[in-house]
């Protein structure tokens, strides 16, 4: 039987700033990234052209450090500096 990633399944503090997006914590870092997405999704958050790319709204500017666009894989680095 395959032996699940404990680390993976932790649950983790959410930061202040990324509450609004995902919603108040702890939650394992999968959990948070399923929140995530299920927020670009509603709020058509993805590049039109570049669906790799995420577009931040006022939330997820402040999760970004600023930025306004970031692509899929650095968006999960920006968004792990707000898990403890």
């Amino acid at each position: 039987m395959a032996k699940s990633n404990s680390a993976f399944m932790k649950p983790m503090k959410i930061s202040e700033d990324l509450a609004p997006v995902v919603g108040k914590g702890p939650m394992p870092r999968s959990e948070v990234v399923k929140k995530l997405w299920v927020y670009i999704k509603k709020n058509d958050l993805q590049d039109k052209k570049n669906r790799r790319n995420i577009v931040a709204d006022v939330n997820l500017k402040k999760v970004f450090g600023g930025k306004s666009v970031v692509s899929m894989f650095e968006m999960t680095k920006l968004v792990s500096k707000h898990l403890s």
